[in-house]
């Protein structure tokens, strides 16, 4: 039993260094395709972190969250923007030293919060069912509509994208996007 306990806590903070380390690789990759699946990561070593908190509910709805929200943000740039993401150059830093001021003060305050709020005693018990409790918490009495309609939506926003960009630049160019002049049957052959 006792080693088992020692797998998990190696699991537990394992996940907690993938998260931090995934989570800083979004602001150090060159590309967006890049950054999306560091940020992807990170939002699922966390996800398992919850599940390690036997918070089951939460945690495998933040991995499909996570998960689905990284898809559609590929779908966008694939489809929206016309790029590949894997091939756009991109910085996800602005204004290094403000960023960084702001991160400092920031974890400041929090661990400032940490170490001078009273934390509440427990009161009463939990419930049998954490997960159900949590859920109910949660969502109340809407979780089937939201569990109905999360698809529904996602669909309308692929529909959506597909039809305000019918052309993209692998319309325009081929497959070779590094020629000069696009062969465009709608523009005779110039670059717009």
């Amino acid at each position: 039993m006792e080693v088992l306990t020692m797998v998990a806590d190696i699991a537990f903070w394992g996940l907690g260094l993938v998260a931090v380390l995934s989570g800083a690789a979004v602001f150090y990759v060159d590309s967006m395709a890049r950054a999306t699946y560091a940020l992807a990561l990170s939002f699922v070593a966390v996800g398992l972190q919850v599940l390690f908190l036997q918070q089951n509910y939460v945690g495998v709805v933040t991995i499909l969250m996570m998960v689905m929200e990284m898809a559609v943000m590929a779908v966008y740039m694939v489809m929206f923007m016309g790029m590949n993401p894997a091939l756009m150059p991109m910085s996800m830093v602005h204004s290094n030293r403000t960023a960084a001021a702001a991160a400092v003060v920031t974890f400041m305050v929090l661990a400032a919060g940490i170490l001078l709020v009273d934390w509440p005693t427990r009161r009463g018990s939990p419930p049998p069912d954490v997960t159900v409790a949590l859920g109910e918490a949660l969502m109340g009495p809407k979780m089937l509509v939201m569990a109905v309609i999360s698809p529904v939506m996602v669909a309308t926003i692929v529909a959506g994208v597909v039809l305000a960009a019918h052309r993209t630049r692998y319309d325009r160019f081929g497959e070779d996007l590094k020629r000069r002049t696009p062969d465009d049957p709608q523009t005779g052959g110039v670059g717009r």
